[in-house]
């Protein structure tokens, strides 16, 4: 099985348990960006329900970025 390491996170709460989190996270000698969203369940505890995972490239975090400014 795989493990994975999280180097950083940064989540934002929005509605009234929703969130998004983006973080930086390393597999074997491999680093990349997760983006995913979920909620909270009434215990406290985060509940994912999806999310995606990109290349910790320039190019793409720039090209997102300048997209999601359009939109």
């Amino acid at each position: 099985m795989v493990e994975y390491t999280t180097i950083s996170v940064q989540e934002y709460r929005y509605g009234n348990n929703n969130f998004i989190e983006i973080a930086r996270k390393k597999v074997e000698d491999n680093e990349f960006i997760s983006l995913s969203k979920g909620y909270f369940m009434p215990n406290g505890n985060k509940r994912y329900k999806g999310g995606i995972g990109i290349p910790d490239d320039e190019g793409v975090k720039k090209f997102l970025i300048e997209q999601l400014q359009k939109i």
